[in-house]
């Protein structure tokens, strides 16, 4: 009986299914915020890996011309 009352508390089935409609306006823009921020943050990730291997690359040349020397 206690955790029927406490399911209860947090568990709301409207009668109206209109009251649906703004939840899932929320729930679209969300998940289209989320995809976009993910999808910038992987193009983000790999302009940062093209760079770490262009500074690593340099760094190797660096080394061969100090071991050629």
């Amino acid at each position: 009986m206690f955790t029927s009352f406490i399911l209860n508390l947090f568990l709301y089935f409207p009668e109206d299914k209109s009251e649906y409609i703004p939840a899932a306006i929320n729930m679209a823009i969300f998940l289209v915020i989320t995809v976009l921020t993910f999808r910038f943050i992987l193009r983000l990730s790999k302009r940062q890996e093209e760079k770490t291997k262009d500074l690593e690359e340099k760094a190797r040349e660096e080394l061969r011309k100090q071991r050629e020397e």
